[in-house]
């Protein structure tokens, strides 16, 4: 009688050991891949801040880039990179609010359409950003025989267009229908329930995606290789080359002067502290970008 009785139990505790196991197991390789991504990610934030805040003056941020063997800073680097990231997204915010509108609004009506489009934005979302700075130069730059701020600003907008559709459908999807049919039961036209509901719940959210994108363009090289390529000058024309961050950076650091190689080092710690920046403030706006009726 008592081998019937346990008999039964010995599988159930042999499988409880091994899910254990498992579970330990699974826990502890966790745990290792964390550790070893934090201690790669500590290693190159540690090496920019030695080596990259030492050349972080006041020249750095008011002086053109130099020649080899002359003093300079990254001025119009800086400029370029905002000025680009600026116009990049001028064009993706407007564009991908109303896409994600679109996605969210017209699902039940067109739902071919409607999926047809989210696949096409997640396959944008994940393409190499490579693909997309050759995509600009076959296209545009290749045509118009030169190289130009406008199209490193095209290359830019086609990177943040995806993020900032997904993020607006993904906000948008928050909002109850209820109260969108309340607004329509009350006479409301689409642009007034997309213009005063929609948008005034979900703002934050927006914002919050608009970070999000900034930062994501705002260090990417391969595309402007393609479009922008670089101006040791100043210059605020679309359709002449113009210096940028991500650029200068990969120019100064292969090169073998000592003075370039310093200032590489400088831009990338201002690219590390305005995407961590841009990230900390999306970060606190996120725990507060849920829809508020």
């Amino acid at each position: 009688m008592d081998n019937i009785i346990q008999d039964p139990k010995e599988p159930i505790s042999r499988r409880a050991r091994r899910r254990r196991l498992t579970n330990s197991a699974a826990t502890c390789f966790a745990y290792g891949a964390l550790i070893t991504a934090l201690s790669f990610l500590m290693w190159i934030v540690l090496s920019v801040i030695q080596k990259g805040f030492a050349g972080l003056t006041l020249d750095t941020l008011l002086q053109m880039t130099p020649p080899p063997g002359s003093q300079g800073g990254l001025a119009n680097a800086i400029f370029g990179s905002l000025y680009m990231t600026f116009g990049a997204m001028l064009f993706a915010t407007p564009v991908g609010i109303l896409a994600g509108v679109y996605l969210t609004q017209h699902t039940n009506q067109v739902l071919r359409t409607a999926s047809v489009l989210r696949f096409l934005n997640d396959m944008l979302l994940s393409a190499p950003s490579i693909v997309l700075g050759l995509y600009v130069y076959e296209v545009y730059v290749v045509n118009v025989k030169h190289f130009s701020a406008f199209a490193g600003m095209m290359a830019l907008a086609l990177i943040a267009l995806p993020i900032m559709t997904r993020t607006t459908e993904d906000m948008l999807r928050l909002v109850p229908f209820t109260l969108q049919e309340a607004a329509y039961g009350l006479g409301a036209t689409r642009w007034e329930v997309f213009s005063k509901i929609l948008l005034r719940i979900s703002k934050t959210g927006l914002i919050t995606g608009v970070l999000l994108a900034v930062a994501r363009i705002s260090g990417e090289t391969a595309p402007l290789l393609f479009t922008a390529l670089n101006n040791q000058f100043w210059s605020t024309k679309l359709g002449a080359p113009m210096a940028n961050l991500p650029t200068v950076i990969f120019q100064f650091a292969m090169s073998p002067y000592a003075d370039w190689q310093q200032l590489a080092w400088a831009g990338a710690a201002l690219i590390m502290l305005w995407v961590l920046a841009l990230n900390i403030i999306a970060r606190s706006l996120s725990s507060s970008s849920g829809p508020s009726y």
